[in-house]
């Protein structure tokens, strides 16, 4: 692999076709053979009769090939109490930088990843070691719609929804919670970590903007993954911020304090170059916003 693989992508692109899967396997996928799992992604591939076309279905459709992930995308530290619908479960997500407009079938990323789009070594200008390219994120299984009651839904877990003022003034999604819980009254959908097949970034994506284990929220009312416009922080079970994967290989512990700057200006769009306006947390997300600052 000459590239990083595609945020989300595969063959068609239109909804209802039944020749392929409609451009919305995740990342996961390509990479299969690079996590020792080469013979399920040859199966993937191939197809089968249920589905007789290369790389299977839309990635959130249920199918035997792939329906067990590997084990390896699920964190220890993260056991999820919650109901689960699906074996199809993962931890981990792909970086879409720090925009939040429209980065669910953006064909550009101020991240590593996109859709249908893939990045070479060569695209990450800030330089490899500033950059993020995974992190880790808590899993869910609730689904939705759902209506929040005082101190009962993590804030981090779930996507607040119909906070339309995110996509010009971010720091308005930390008002949906009150500490680590979502406000009462407050509308909410859990699509994180239940199917890592599916490529939408509310399944297995994640932006930096809020910092670590902040509320997540998304811009329109939709009940399931496919919202366009959301912000979506990393987030773990481990005390005070997130182990993240940077673009050189290294893992780093980045705190939920971390710097985040101005958190009222208006996100940038996916293809900008410009540096972020969101403190040192997203210019790590940004591979090529030209900004000084080295990882933590």
């Amino acid at each position: 692999m000459n590239a990083h693989p595609f945020g989300k992508g595969g063959t068609g692109t239109s909804n209802g076709a039944a020749t392929n899967n409609w451009g919305r396997v995740s990342g996961f996928i390509p990479l299969l053979p690079y996590i020792e799992q080469k013979a399920m992604y040859d199966k993937i591939a191939a197809g089968d009769t249920t589905y007789p076309y290369p790389y299977g279905p839309p990635g959130w459709y249920g199918w035997t090939v792939w329906d067990s992930a590997p084990a390896g995308l699920n964190c220890p530290s993260d056991p999820s109490p919650y109901n689960s619908t699906t074996a199809a479960r993962n931890n981990y997500a792909f970086s879409r930088g720090d925009a939040v407009v429209g980065i669910r079938d953006a064909t550009t990323s101020r991240g590593i990843y996109a859709y249908a789009l893939t990045y070479s070594m060569a695209d990450v200008r800030d330089g490899t070691s500033n950059t993020i390219m995974m992190s880790e994120r808590v899993k869910g299984g609730l689904g939705g719609p759902q209506t929040a009651g005082a101190g009962q839904v993590e804030a981090k877990l779930a996507d607040a929804t119909n906070v339309t003022a995110i996509t010009t003034t971010p720091n308005v999604c930390l008002s949906v919670a009150t500490g680590p819980y979502l406000n009462s009254g407050q509308t909410y959908k859990v699509m994180f970590g239940t199917r890592y097949t599916d490529g939408q970034p509310q399944r297995t994506g994640f932006n930096t903007v809020l910092p670590p284990n902040a509320p997540n929220c998304a811009a329109d009312a939709d009940n399931n993954a496919d919202s366009s416009s959301v912000i979506i922080p990393p987030s773990s079970r481990h005390p005070g911020g997130v182990n993240v994967l940077m673009t050189d290989a290294s893992v780093r512990f980045i705190s939920e304090t971390i710097n985040t700057g101005t958190l009222s200006s208006a996100p940038p769009a996916t293809n900008s170059t410009a540096a972020s306006p969101y403190g040192v947390w997203g210019a790590l997300g940004s591979k090529a916003g030209g900004e000084s600052v080295a990882a933590p």
